[in-house]
């Protein structure tokens, strides 16, 4: 019997180690850890507000994503307006972006959907469905739908809300571009995750999704583990950034820094979201004016670099 126990303790002992071809003695643990599956279903997108301050005309935009070596942009409606009114053919633009290889996961709009007064959120409706049917020329999916026109004072109950954002909806299935609802954390409306949970839900609709933002989650109070109550499937896109050590009250848009420069967990965060099923797109926006002074291909490629390293530490 004692044999057999110091057989069975040897045994284990061994067990513990595994001989790598190079000779090399490590613990099992070292190589048998297993590693997180999704983060190869993740792309990554560049939300043209990083290099607003360039000025940068759409296909320059387009060109300057390609060359990073992004997967995804997500212009903004103001500029493609003005790339329109200036005589730009959204055909050729979206040649352009299929040739770069690149698809349009969203888009930055601010039609004032959410608003109390009738006419003006008809007028505002009326202004959503052509920036989706443009975006749906160069073969955009989805836009943002942020509670501006809401933002600076409270704004209707979550429950009308719903509604709007449903009628929203409906447009968006109209066009075949779906309104994503956006997060806000500055906002008197929808500044936290669990409001915009509740509008999701509500809003009874299939295409109902949210587009959440590591900033925003922070400036408007909410805790990141409030992610896990949101189903995966229902966040297409995220907006990804990070933030320095500075108080909620006073940190504003222009201090967002590139993933893993600030105090944001990302790395736990995005291995949390990765493990609910998150297969969706982060998409850079940064309001950094020192960035803005840099060269345009610089914070391109900068963005790249260290938005794979936080999702590569997840």
């Amino acid at each position: 019997m004692t044999h057999r126990r110091t057989f069975l303790k040897a045994a284990a002992a061994g067990s513990a180690l595994t001989v790598l071809a190079s000779g090399k003695i490590v613990n099992a643990s070292q190589t048998s850890a297993p590693k997180r599956k999704g983060k190869s279903a993740i792309r990554y997108c560049l939300n043209m507000s990083t290099v607003r301050g360039h000025e940068l005309s759409v296909p320059d935009q387009v060109k300057l994503a390609a060359d990073a070596g992004y997967d995804a942009i997500e212009p903004w409606i103001g500029d493609l307006k003005k790339f329109v009114d200036s005589g730009g053919s959204l055909v050729e633009l979206k040649q352009q972006i299929d040739d770069s290889g690149l698809t349009v996961e969203s888009a930055i709009g601010f039609a004032q959907w959410i608003v109390d007064d009738d006419a003006a959120r008809a007028t505002a409706l009326d202004a959503a469905r052509a920036d989706m049917e443009m975006l749906k020329q160069i073969g955009g999916r989805r836009i943002a739908a942020p509670p501006i026109g809401a933002h600076k004072t409270a704004g209707p109950n979550l429950a009308t809300i719903a509604e709007r954002y449903r009628k929203l909806l409906e447009i968006g299935a109209e066009t075949g571009v779906v309104p994503q609802l956006e997060l806000w954390g500055f906002s008197k409306t929808l500044s936290k995750l669990g409001e915009l949970a509740y509008v999701a839900t509500e809003a009874g609709h299939p295409d109902a999704c949210v587009l959440p933002d590591f900033y925003h989650i922070y400036k408007g109070g909410s805790d990141f583990a409030g992610l896990k109550m949101i189903e995966a499937s229902r966040m297409h896109v995220f907006h990804i950034n990070d933030y320095p050590d500075m108080p909620r009250e006073t940190i504003g848009d222009e201090h967002r820094v590139y993933p893993g420069d600030g105090v944001c967990p990302l790395p736990e965060i995005i291995g949390d979201l990765i493990d609910s099923g998150f297969a969706g797109c982060f998409s850079l926006e940064l309001f950094n004016r020192d960035y803005w002074k840099q060269d345009a291909a610089k914070v391109a490629a900068t963005g790249l670099e260290k938005m794979k390293a936080v999702v590569a530490k997840a």
